[in-house]
């Protein structure tokens, strides 16, 4: 039997028993008067308790729990424990909303939400700088009123959503390329998705160039040699223009092997996630090296200076430090004409080890000055062939000084030579001294 029923027929059973006894011993119209008190009281308390539960239902307070005798109190505490449940599920469901909200945030793609108008219904802040949106003040705006690009209303508005469009000049500085995607869902309604593409299309430009370039720098010596061969095989030569022809594709093949082996090494630098040791480097033998290596390549052509501090090392990988440092003192000499002086220093300044490379070459025009270190990039193309280079000198210098966390800095005027400077973190800066402690 129900809780209710039970304590109402209790209670009534009750007050008939107390009714009966006091009509034995003081009659019945006293048990009766009695009786009539008691239940004005008991409908007065239900009334009372009645209005206190309507009241509570109307504007409920969240932990308070009335008190009261009887059926009320287990009413009451009844209700507070259901409060209670509620007001836990209800904070569950806003913390994973909250966590929802912050994940969406966290994300590196631009989320937008909008209603069955597409008006906004919500975006996160990424959407904000793809769009030029404000999440509070453009609340409940048609997207189209503030994202006016015609390709975007185009797409918006044609429902063939397959594809992603592609939209440029985009973000605060209009330099930003953003792929948009608009997702259907719900009642009509719509998500677009959108991402920084930025980089993405910049690499995929560098790629594309990139074996533009090496196909051309390979076809040149290609064509040289196959024309070589089909007219040593075709012509009878006499033994100087044998010579000559044979002096000529070696050349051309080494130029080739040059080529392939700069670039075996540029993918070896990409392609090697290993950190770098702290091993102390032995700098005086690989300044003398690049000493060494200089006067070779020059032919007492040039006047070359070098100025060292023995006693300042650094750490890192030796064979990649001689392969930059090399590049930069095996330019100067190419590109400096004869007679032209170089000078070579390796000095600490400010805790930081720094090697500069000073030459009176020809100058390199400012405009091609940030380009420098990019693949096969060449200031002049004529002139970099004669003197042998394969234009990936200075992108090995970047890759590597990258790896030892160096800097790069070139000055240059024109007529009046260049100035490489590389300086070295003064983490990786030491004195032999202290290696000999």
């Amino acid at each position: 039997m129900d809780i209710i029923w039970t304590r109402s027929i209790v209670s009534l059973a009750l007050l008939a028993a107390i009714c009966a006894a006091i009509g034995a011993f003081e009659g019945v119209r006293v048990a009766l008067a009695f009786a009539v008190l008691m239940l004005v009281l008991q409908s007065f308390f239900s009334t009372y308790h009645t209005q206190r539960l309507w009241r509570l239902l109307e504007a409920p307070v969240y932990g308070e729990v009335p008190s009261a005798l009887g059926i009320w109190g287990e009413i009451y505490y009844r209700l507070h424990k259901l409060a209670k449940r509620w007001h836990a599920q209800v904070r569950q469901v806003e913390q994973q909303h909250s966590h929802f909200i912050q994940a969406i945030q966290a994300s590196p793609n631009g989320v937008t939400m909008l209603d069955d108008h597409d008006q906004i219904e919500w975006c996160n802040a990424i959407a904000e700088k793809h769009f030029g949106l404000d999440a509070k003040r453009d609340l409940r705006q048609h997207i189209t009123h503030l994202v006016r690009q015609p390709e975007f209303i185009r797409y918006l508005n044609s429902h063939h959503y397959e594809e992603m469009l592609v939209m440029r000049g985009m973000g605060a500085n209009r330099q930003h390329t953003v792929s948009v995607q608009v997702l259907p869902y719900g009642d009509n309604r719509k998500l677009i998705l959108t991402q920084d593409i930025t980089e993405l299309e910049r690499t995929d430009s560098m790629r594309r160039d990139f074996v533009a370039n090496v196909s051309h720098e390979l076809k040149t010596p290609l064509t040289v040699l196959s024309g070589f061969l089909e007219t040593m095989r075709d012509i009878p030569l006499g033994e100087e223009d044998r010579r000559r022809y044979l002096d000529m594709m070696e050349q051309q093949a080494l130029r080739m092997q040059n080529i392939v082996r700069d670039l075996l090494v540029l993918a070896n630098l990409e392609g090697d996630m290993r950190r770098l040791g702290e091993e102390l480097l032995d700098m005086r033998a690989v300044l003398r090296h690049l000493e060494d290596d200089a006067n070779n390549l020059s032919g007492g052509r040039h006047h070359i200076t070098f100025s060292n501090d023995d006693s300042l090392t650094i750490s890192g990988v030796e064979t990649e430090v001689m392969s930059a440092l090399g590049n930069l003192v095996t330019n100067a000499v190419r590109y400096t004409p004869d007679g032209g002086a170089i000078d070579v220093s390796w000095q600490r300044v400010r805790e930081r080890a720094i090697f500069t490379v000073k030459d009176s070459g020809f100058g390199i025009p400012a405009e091609h000055i940030p380009r420098l270190t990019e693949r096969f990039y060449r200031v002049d193309r004529s002139r970099s062939r004669d003197t042998g280079g394969t234009g990936l000198g200075l992108a090995i210098v970047k890759h590597v000084l990258q790896r030892h966390h160096a800097e790069l800095e070139v000055k240059s005027e024109v007529g009046r030579g260049s100035t490489f400077v590389v300086r070295f973190p003064a983490a990786r800066t030491a004195l032999r001294k202290s290696l000999a402690a």
